[in-house]
């Protein structure tokens, strides 16, 4: 078994710089978790802390069965993959994939078995000679997870390895992470500022902010369901639009309104709102349930056009609703529309979300 438990983990600096606070958080066994979060929200530091490459200040992490607080790097059982994959510039391959494990003394016919294997599942046979100023980034970086996988480690970890690739190459690495941790089910942490690839690799997305954890859940979850206005804005691409409305009651509906939109809110939303009515709250729309068209009118409002973006499959509305800027996504790439243009935009019933404007945490019922 190899799970990690992190219990009330801190992490500072000095006395000016508190940079993770009171962390409490569990990944099971074979779990892929992707702590995810903008620059400076103590995601590396914690995994770091984890790594042992990091001083805890206070807390306890566990991996396995043991509290590894003051045991060394080499004796965690772990292995990580660096932003600039730290491989030896003056080794082959070959050589970059067995330096650990030549270091641990093994045989070289199981080094050279262990490589075979990481080799076949990260297609490197053909580079093994080469140094690694003759390879790509993708390459480099596959030679990085080679030579984790080689050790056959109890944990993998990953300090946004993909960062310095460019976006096709993310894609496919995304791709090759994907498939290496369904062959090799080993617990792993996965640390990014890029949501997609939080989103996309991780079985449970670890949002972060402020040296504190947000949110932690599936992808899905925390999408669908964020529990305060960070988690909404920063999880999902394009970011989620945010209007402040007020709750008011026509009849038995209740609504959503601001001088240039009134909504219809669902019963659910409704029951949850019951204590606002009257106050402002911050409503949160995602493009992509934004649609255009006039749809029923409780559920659409006017906005006006102002840049759009030719996206192949979709075409991206920047448009201005009163004195808010807000994004449509999923617009069909035949749709004719221009810059200037009046349009009304409809959402998908039950897709609102409401925040409390002091708190900024989502409300609830």
């Amino acid at each position: 078994m190899a799970a990690i438990v992190l219990d009330k983990l801190n992490k500072h600096y000095g006395s000016l710089h508190h940079a993770v606070k009171d962390v409490d958080l569990t990944i099971a066994d074979k779990e892929f978790v992707a702590l995810v979060g903008p620059s400076g929200c103590g995601k590396s530091t914690t995994l770091r802390m984890i790594a042992g490459l990091e001083d805890i200040s206070s807390g306890e992490i566990r991996i396995g069965d043991r509290v590894v607080n003051h045991l060394p790097p080499r004796d965690r059982d772990i292995a990580m993959v660096f932003q600039n994959y730290a491989l030896y510039q003056h080794m082959s391959v070959y050589d970059n994939l067995a330096f650990g494990l030549r270091n641990k003394k093994m045989p070289e016919s199981e080094i050279k078995a262990a490589i075979d294997r990481a080799t076949e599942m990260l297609g490197l046979h053909e580079l093994l000679k080469r140094k690694p100023r003759q390879l790509s980034g993708g390459q480099q970086q596959r030679v990085a997870l080679g030579r984790c996988i080689v050790r056959n480690p109890l944990v993998f970890l990953f300090d946004e390895p993909l960062s310095n690739l460019d976006a096709k190459l993310r894609a496919q690495m995304r791709i090759e992470i994907k498939r290496l941790h369904a062959q090799l089910p080993t617990t792993s942490v996965f640390v990014t500022h890029d949501q997609v690839e939080a989103m996309t690799l991780g079985d449970r997305v670890v949002v972060m902010k402020d040296g504190r954890v947000q949110q932690a859940g599936t992808p899905l979850s925390v999408y669908g369901h964020p529990v305060n206005k960070f988690v909404a804005g920063f999880i999902g691409a394009p970011a989620m639009n945010f209007l402040e409305v007020t709750i008011a009651k026509e009849g038995d509906t209740v609504v959503a309104q601001s001088p240039a939109v009134k909504l219809a809110v669902s019963e659910a939303s409704s029951r949850a709102l019951e204590a606002y009515k009257g106050r402002r709250v911050i409503m949160g729309l995602r493009p992509e349930h934004l649609a255009l068209g006039d749809g029923v009118v409780s559920r659409s409002f006017a906005a006006t056009v102002e840049v759009v973006e030719q996206l192949g499959s979709e075409i991206l509305l920047e448009t201005r609703v009163g004195d808010a800027r807000v994004t449509a996504a999923r617009v069909p790439p035949e749709t004719a529309v221009a810059a200037g243009d009046q349009v009304r935009l409809s959402v998908q019933p039950g897709r609102l979300h409401f925040f409390d404007p002091e708190t900024e945490n989502v409300i609830t019922a």
